[in-house]
């Protein structure tokens, strides 16, 4: 009897998003394009039933798994080649070092849980030992938004492509999991930038201009952000205007390079 069915069987995967995947060739679509080889490190969200974590021990040094579901987290573990080892937690509020045992380059790899993909991505990339490469299957849309070019951006991009440049793989369709989602999927991968873009000292406070940005994405940015940083419409075109973007335009325009010129000049550093 499976993990799955001894907690509560189709009721529990519902709950918790799961989907597990069954497909070879998209499990091996994920570690290509991780590069996960046989010196690496690898943090794998999410193992569910361990498709995609025993592929990842025939490729890599090191697997530390980690899952949400605590009776599947028991049955892999009793499973796990040595290579690989398994925490049971919530991989929102993963620290990286604590999981290696110390910060060490590694490579994150999951089929993430739809409803929460971003927040995994987020604690993954804004930690203090992020991922050199991470490939993760998320739902299409989401991927699409991950990975859209000045003129479609929005915050889930900027969160991405703020520490690394994403692109989409592969797209898989329902019938490669069990049970099928009712939506399509797609693998991303994500190669980290090493450092923050020049000038962006810290993030968290880069992403409350950012917030103020997207506030109202259809406004111009003069108006978004005077609204969202709760000043006069005069002080953000002159801050729009220290940072070399028009007043007149919108968010999702923006490319990151232009959201660092303008966090620069929001913290009187514009050059």
């Amino acid at each position: 009897m499976s993990a799955a069915r001894r907690v509560g069987g189709a009721s529990l995967r519902k709950r918790l998003g799961q989907h597990f995947l069954t497909d070879r060739n998209i499990l091996g679509a994920i570690a290509d394009a991780a590069e996960a080889g046989p010196a690496d490190a690898v943090i794998e969200v999410g193992p569910g039933r361990g498709s995609l974590t025993a592929v990842l021990a025939e490729r890599a040094a090191r697997v530390v798994a980690i899952e949400l579901d605590a009776a599947l987290a028991g049955a892999l573990a009793e499973s796990a080649p040595p290579n690989v080892r398994v925490v049971q937690g919530d991989a929102r509020e993963a620290d990286p070092a604590a999981l290696l045992e110390g910060c060490a380059p590694y490579k994150m790899l999951g089929n993430l849980p739809y409803y929460a993909a971003m927040p995994i991505l987020r604690a993954f990339l804004e930690s203090g030992c992020p991922p050199s490469r991470a490939a993760v299957l998320v739902q299409r849309e989401v991927a699409e938004q991950i990975c859209a070019e000045p003129g479609a951006m929005s915050l889930a991009s900027l969160a991405v492509q703020l520490f690394g440049s994403a692109r989409i793989v592969r797209v898989v369709r329902p019938g490669s999991f069990n049970p099928p989602p009712k939506v399509t999927s797609a693998v991303v991968a994500i190669t980290a930038r090493g450092a923050l873009p020049d000038g962006v000292d810290d993030a968290a406070r880069f992403f409350t201009l950012a917030r103020a940005g997207f506030s109202a994405p259809r406004k111009q940015l003069r108006n978004a952000l005077a609204g969202g940083l709760g000043v006069a419409p005069a002080e953000a075109e002159a801050l729009l205007g220290a940072a070399g973007v028009e007043a007149s335009r919108r968010a999702q325009t923006l490319a990151v390079e232009e959201w660092a010129a303008l966090y620069r000049a929001w913290r009187g550093e514009a050059r």
